[in-house]
């Protein structure tokens, strides 16, 4: 199994998703040449928000101990079993995980 890259476009943060979940995508792919598969927007806190984001929240701690996803780019690392690895913070860059990510990926993908 290689690794997959998952993106969740959420609006709850400043309004910084208004744009329609086909729009969304594609703006990811001109601006950013995303190829990872890009969801439908979700919500990510409160009581109307997804049950996968509920299930990942409900297992980490994020930023001060909190529980709810504070800002856009909150990371989440799921191993191949599908279970919760780890949570980073929105500003952690996504290349200062690269040891993390390899000790969870087969031995024959690496």
């Amino acid at each position: 199994m290689a690794l997959r890259y998952l993106a969740f476009p959420c609006n709850q943060f400043g309004q910084n998703e208004p744009l329609d979940n086909l729009a969304i995508r594609d703006f990811y792919q001109m601006q950013f040449g995303v190829s990872f598969k890009v969801f439908g927007k979700v919500m990510v806190n409160g009581p109307d928000a997804h049950p996968l984001f509920s299930y990942l929240k409900c297992h980490t701690r994020g930023i001060s101990q909190n529980r709810a996803v504070k800002w856009n780019f909150t990371k989440f690392l799921i191993n191949s079993q599908g279970q919760l690895v780890a949570r980073y913070a929105p500003r952690t860059k996504p290349e200062t995980l690269k040891q993390v990510i390899e000790t969870q990926l087969p031995t024959e993908s690496r």
